[in-house]
């Protein structure tokens, strides 16, 4: 009995000491996470937020994560979960012709501010010009399609308080929530990284629409022809949505690296100078903190 005992007692002296080995070791690499990512933002010039979550242990990462920020391009997501949604709802479908006009023509990325009005094309065209070549135009066809009050609903019935669409780009159709005069600095949208990660999250896992909507959303977000931010330098596919606007840059994406799924959402605001190149600081740390989660998270 006594033996048996003394068996006990080791036993549990060396599970406490694992347990606690264990603990260190992760609490050692929490310290270096945010070591890193603090030494990269605090010699950034302008604002920067994060957050990341390993979609294989669950594992977050977050500064300033849960501020509500400015989307430039990015809310293009919750365009494209909507126009998904109709579809598979039967209210709309992929070959409904939607018309290029005057009215839906903004610059800044995309194609069809070269071609000329009156072109058709079918809804699914112009989602996937939205979402691979980041198309303005394109984004304004889908919403006059679709409307912005539309986007805002799917998102508050999807669970997402934070990402609403504004108004359509450069300007008109106003969401309800756009005609909020708190809401007028966000400019075109507004979300969190945190809420962005979510999304991500759920679409990863097939929870948005459907499995297999949420699938072809995922590898539509792969095709994205930019990569000037979040994975720039990592040889590993990526599905992602990248936006730009005057001292703003900001990325959505997941990281397929070899140690698995990572999920994160990276702005960057009020930086010092207007800069279109794709060597932006913006980009650049990005790119840099990207590389930190993705080897460390």
């Amino acid at each position: 009995m006594k033996i048996f005992s003394r068996i006990v007692v080791i036993t549990a002296v060396l599970c406490f000491t694992s347990s606690t080995g264990l603990a260190q070791q992760n609490g050692a690499a929490n310290q270096s996470l945010d070591a890193r990512i603090n030494s990269e933002i605090a010699a950034f010039k302008g604002k920067v937020f994060v957050y990341a979550k390993n979609l294989e242990t669950g594992k977050t990462f977050s500064s300033n994560g849960d501020e509500r920020v400015r989307t430039a391009s990015t809310i293009k997501v919750a365009v494209m979960i909507e126009a998904f949604a109709r579809v598979a709802e039967g209210k709309a479908k992929w070959t409904d012709e939607l018309v290029l006009t005057k009215a839906a023509r903004y610059g800044g990325s995309g194609v069809l501010p070269e071609l000329g009005d009156g072109l058709r094309l079918t809804l699914r065209d112009c989602v996937n010009l939205m979402m691979v070549v980041s198309d303005n135009t394109a984004t304004n066809m889908v919403l006059d399609y679709l409307t912005t009050d539309a986007v805002n609903e799917r998102m508050n019935s999807l669970g997402f308080k934070a990402t609403r669409i504004m108004r359509r780009i450069g300007g008109g159709g106003e969401s309800r929530e756009g005609k909020i005069e708190d809401n007028k600095k966000f400019g075109l949208g507004a979300t969190s990284p945190h809420e962005m990660v979510q999304v991500l999250d759920k679409l990863e896992r097939g929870e948005i629409i459907s499995p297999a909507a949420s699938k072809e959303m995922i590898e539509l977000m792969k095709r994205e022809q930019a990569r000037y931010a979040i994975a720039r330098d990592l040889s590993v596919p990526l599905a992602s949505k990248y936006g730009a606007l005057d001292r703003l840059r900001s990325c959505v994406a997941i990281v397929y690296a070899k140690r698995g799924r990572i999920a994160m959402a990276i702005t960057v605001d009020d930086m010092p100078e207007t800069i279109w190149t794709v060597d932006n600081p913006g980009y650049l740390i990005m790119s840099r903190l990207s590389e930190i989660l993705v080897a460390e998270l």
